[in-house]
């Protein structure tokens, strides 16, 4: 059996998943919360880490888990109806013409993947995500990061499937907007 990291180990650790608890649920009182359940959970269930993976990866599946639960009580707890009136109904119109032809044409991207190991570009998604409707930023969140099944976010949101796909449609354009402006579009060093 793997044991458990040493105190150094734990608290950098407990740092990365608070970092991505945040993320997450954009609410670091809540993160915190949700980071001492899954440490203790961790903790009770050690011996089922089998060491078949990293522990920062297996306590970051509880984490997900956690989370998940989390989304699940607070979208039964609060109304999320202030997202319905649509702030960004005319996206569309906004980025194409008439024709159905861009406005303005997408920056290059060049190779995006790349851009996953910057640290500063998580911290421009991140900020792309808060600038969004909080409904479609928990969405994407919750079916394109944390890769739950549609079912499972229709379910944990309220929503219909058809609404999910709209949405997640919003999302993105909203994102690749954002990311477009912030990131990709801008001469970085």
């Amino acid at each position: 059996m793997a044991s458990i990291p040493a105190d150094e180990d734990l608290q950098e650790l407990r740092d990365y998943l608070l970092r991505y608890a945040i993320r997450q649920l954009r609410d670091p009182v809540l993160a915190e919360d949700v980071v001492q359940e899954t440490l203790l959970a961790a903790l009770d269930a050690r011996s089922g880490f089998s060491g078949r993976s990293a522990y920062r990866t297996w306590a970051v599946g509880i984490l997900k888990h956690k989370i998940i639960d989390v989304t699940r009580r607070r979208s039964r707890e609060q109304s999320l109806a202030e997202d319905d009136e649509d702030p960004d109904a005319g996206l569309m119109d906004g980025l194409f013409k008439a024709d159905g032809s861009w406005r303005q044409v997408p920056s290059d991207w060049g190779n995006p993947e790349k851009s996953f190991e910057d640290r500063r570009f998580w911290e421009t998604l991140e900020r792309c995500l808060e600038l969004m409707p909080a409904r479609a930023a928990r969405a994407f969140m919750m079916r394109e990061v944390m890769e739950q099944e549609s079912d499972d976010v229709c379910k944990d949101l309220a929503i219909t499937p058809t609404n999910l796909w709209v949405t997640l449609h919003r999302a993105r354009l909203s994102l690749r907007e954002c990311l477009d402006s912030k990131w990709f579009g801008k001469e970085r060093d």
